[in-house]
């Protein structure tokens, strides 16, 4: 007896939405403890470039995990993987919560970084195979926003709550346990799929071999430079507001509250962008973003005078930041034939989280050699580089520009 395609239809848009909700609970995680990791090292006395140091190793571990995770799918199967990714992530935070040791919080970054990416490039694989292609932009909209609420909530939750920077760290522990729990009671049927059923899995019958990520970054390297600046700015500057405004003397609610902004930012303009993304030409959404963006850095000059400012400037950086990685994945999705679809997402991501991890490191060095005048200029070079990026930009092309023999890698 055959199933009813309307209720597979529900059922997988269920299973989705479990999906979603895990993700969700794990980057509320991240956005609670991330601040907070920020300002205890700076209480401790780091400088902003140790602690921007300490950011990166979250996101240098997933830049170096990413390339991997197309094999690690297609052998074990996406939904194994993520799970993994969850149980790696809440060790992680076990690791921050039970302990002050730097040490064993480097190795627990570490850590972190391998789930993260587990769970990341899962869940965008996950949504892309098995969302309805009529409702792909809503589930897709939805998503994005969803985890802009989360880094925008998580940052406040500990003045919200009242709760000591111990304390933050094991709601953020809670928060990562009941996602992995979430999983394991409503068993989303699309993580019971086998390794042989993802669309990642190996394809004997394909005319030719796949592109890789390294094929797929070389076929659209201006797309890359973007989803890097999107990275920089949106992820790579999250620790250092909090480190700077710690530093200037602001509270633990006060410096957090920056990251929320960000958080804030990114939430605002994700559903936006993927709405433009339909109807504007990606030249002019990407140029408009960068002269934003080098607008934004003009400002964060007048932080010098009116604290209010980084406010200001920190939701510019989030929602530029977060609509640039959204608009890339969009623009990988019109310029890469099917087969090539996972190696363009991959190359996406990579860019993004190679921005996070340089970001941090970068404008803590900024900070400590010039100040906010120092930051200012380092942001508008990447600003620049991004106007260049975006005015490289042509129409949507539905065609893959490039077959694996063709790049120039």
């Amino acid at each position: 007896m055959m199933s009813d395609p309307g209720t597979q239809s529900r059922d997988g848009l269920k299973s989705l939405w479990h999906l979603i909700v895990a993700t969700t609970m794990v980057v509320t995680a991240f956005a609670i403890y991330g601040p907070v990791i920020a300002v205890s090292l700076q209480h401790r006395g780091l400088s902003v470039a140790s602690i921007g140091a300490f950011a990166m190793i979250s996101f240098t571990t997933i830049g170096l995990m990413i390339p991997l995770m197309p094999s690690l799918f297609a052998k074990f199967g996406l939904g194994r993987v993520y799970k993994v990714g969850l149980l790696f992530n809440l060790v992680c935070l076990i690791g921050y919560a039970s302990t002050s040791a730097l040490a064993w919080w480097c190795l627990a970054a570490v850590v972190g970084g391998v789930g993260g990416a587990a769970i990341w490039n899962a869940t965008e694989a996950l949504l892309a195979e098995h969302a309805p292609p009529e409702q792909r932009g809503f589930v897709m909209g939805v998503y994005q926003t969803v985890l802009g609420g989360a880094l925008a909530a998580g940052p406040l939750a500990p003045a919200a709550l009242k709760l000591s920077a111990t304390q933050a760290l094991w709601l953020a522990v809670a928060f990562s346990g009941a996602g992995l729990v979430f999983v394991m009671l409503s068993k989303p049927k699309l993580l019971s799929a086998q390794p042989k059923q993802t669309a990642l899995a190996a394809n004997p019958a394909s005319p030719r071999r796949a592109m890789n990520t390294w094929n797929a970054m070389c076929a659209v390297p201006s797309l890359v430079v973007i989803a890097i600046a999107g990275g920089i700015f949106e992820a790579g500057l999250s620790s250092i507001s909090a480190a700077h405004g710690s530093k200037i003397g602001f509270t633990l609610a006060a410096a957090s509250s920056l990251v929320a902004a960000i958080g804030v930012g990114s939430l605002l303009a994700q559903y936006p962008a993927g709405l433009l993304a339909d109807r504007v030409a990606p030249q002019k959404l990407f140029t408009i973003s960068a002269l934003s963006l080098l607008t934004s850095c003009f400002i964060l000059l007048g932080s010098l005078q009116w604290n209010i400012l980084l406010w200001f400037v920190a939701i510019v950086w989030g929602a530029v930041g977060g609509a640039l990685y959204t608009l890339s994945m969009i623009a990988v999705a019109h310029k890469f034939r099917a087969i090539d679809i996972a190696a363009g997402t991959a190359s996406m991501i990579l860019g993004y989280t190679v921005g996070g991890a340089v970001g941090p490191i970068a404008a803590g060095f900024a900070l400590d050699i010039a100040g906010i005048i120092g930051l200012a200029l380092w942001l508008g070079l990447v600003s620049c580089a991004l106007l260049v990026a975006g005015m490289n930009q042509a129409g949507h092309n539905h065609a893959a520009p490039r077959t694996p023999d063709e790049s120039p890698c």
